[in-house]
């Protein structure tokens, strides 16, 4: 095995856990209030989860045909770097680091900080610091975690996800039968709602949200190095996972609208849950704090599985000669990308701490769809290639999302000029730094 090369430990079933690790995070628990301010419709609000699963879905199935082609370290950056060159690969690469990856890190860790203060709320006493203080331990401790292996880090995900989904289903089952419920909420629908134009310029607003939930669909590609049989497992995988994720949402969401009224839930406060609310009509205080403790615990293991498989970006792009020398390094120990681990830790903890990272989360559905769109559309492209397919997608679901992904970007760019240039103007900075690695340090690639 060449000395630059991660070990294949991980198996089918923990690749599923992943995938599904990855994508539960916050979004499950608080994005329907912000979608039914925009949508004013439980049905609505419900058929933009169903559209945005079935989008992250045929995105997920499309990359599972590049990921069974190339299942190295760094997933689409592999995958660009065949299809459109080295260029748009570091781009992609840059992005990660500068935002994508990195801000979602840093969001996953403040939302797991401010669970724990509202749990405790005896850590108020260490200060109005004290949430990004304990955002900051958690991206330390959970980066050390993976520092010392992706076994270790990969079976914490595996047995929190599996408890997180469990106890999810056992929400969804004790609500539905609570008899605190009503289904006429689902047919009262504002007289505010959205007809026409303005209905579709909602469903994308609300459309937004949904996507920041399943956010991360994608990362399983990242470690296609370390997954045993990848050609077979990472489809398999990516596909499965994303489907869970899918039905999960869409029976928690269900509930939030049968408990809670639906001008309820459009009236929720800026730090009011709804998911949490919903908790609170069905046991009280102690229902209250045992959804916090579920979201405590879902945007844990949400931050360990980012954490465990985007540094496998960077470590290919210093491998690549494309960034860092040391981003490259394998621990002779642990055999992992260890400095690639370092780098990104500090990166987020920067931006916990920037006061800014709520603004650039709010890049990241313009960011990563571009992103999303030229993968999709690179599967068509690449079908000239005669490299083995081990999983073949039919046109027709890249095609589709390829598209609606452009449309989402164009959409945002008009809507939020202001962001949209903004989030250009991160992915272009990255243009010195490639300069540099391929003139300036001369870099035999």
């Amino acid at each position: 095995m060449n000395e630059n090369t991660l070990k294949r430990s991980i198996k089918p079933l923990s690749a599923i856990f992943l995938v599904a690790s990855a994508i539960v995070g916050s979004g499950i628990y608080k994005k329907v209030a912000p979608m039914m301010d925009q949508l004013h419709s439980p049905v609505l609000v419900l058929l933009c989860w169903t559209l945005a699963g079935v989008l992250s879905l045929m995105g997920a199935l499309s990359s599972a045909e590049l990921a069974s082609m190339m299942p190295g370290s760094g997933g689409e950056y592999i995958y660009f770097n065949k299809i459109y060159g080295k260029f748009f690969s570091f781009i992609y690469g840059w992005a990660s680091l500068a935002v994508m990856k990195t801000a979602t890190i840093a969001a996953l860790a403040y939302v797991f900080s401010e669970s724990l203060h509202e749990i405790i709320p005896r850590i108020h006493s260490l200060g109005g610091a004290s949430i990004k203080i304990i955002a900051s331990l958690l991206i330390i401790v959970l980066s050390y975690v993976n520092y010392r292996g992706v076994s270790f880090g990969e079976k914490l995900s595996r047995y929190f996800i599996a408890g997180i989904v469990i106890s999810i289903l056992a929400f969804v089952i004790f609500a539905l039968f609570s008899g605190k419920g009503n289904t006429e909420h689902f047919t009262q629908t504002a007289v505010s709602a959205p007809t026409g134009w303005p209905l579709f310029a909602a469903m994308f607003a609300a459309s937004l949200s949904a996507f920041w939930g399943y956010e991360g669909w994608n990362n399983i590609g990242f470690i296609g190095e370390e997954v045993n049989n990848p050609q077979k497992n990472l489809p398999l995988a990516l596909g499965i996972g994303t489907l869970i994720v899918i039905v999960l949402y869409l029976l928690i969401n269900a509930v939030y609208l049968f408990i809670l009224a639906p001008s309820a839930i459009e009236n929720l406060g800026i730090n009011q849950i709804a998911a949490v609310e919903t908790s609170r009509v069905l046991g009280g205080n102690l229902g209250a704090v045992l959804l916090s403790v579920l979201i405590v615990l879902t945007t844990f293991n949400c931050t360990n599985g980012t954490i465990l498989m985007s540094a496998r970006i960077f470590f290919a792009m210093g491998r690549d000669g494309l960034f860092l020398k040391k981003a490259a390094v394998i621990h002779p120990v642990y055999n992992t990308p260890s400095f690639s681990i370092l780098i990104q830790a500090i990166w987020s903890i920067v931006l916990v701490w920037s006061g800014s990272f709520d603004a650039l989360t709010d890049l990241l559905v313009f960011a990563s769809f571009f992103f999303y769109g030229a993968a999709a559309f690179g599967v068509i492209l690449f079908r000239k290639n005669k490299m083995p397919r081990p999983y073949k997608v039919p046109l027709w679901i890249p095609a589709i999302f390829s598209a609606f992904c452009f449309l989402l970007v164009v959409v945002s760019a008009v809507n939020q000029p202001v962001q949209a240039l903004t989030g250009l103007l991160l992915i272009l900075s990255g243009v010195p730094v490639y300069w540099y690695y391929t003139k300036v340090a001369k870099t035999d690639l």
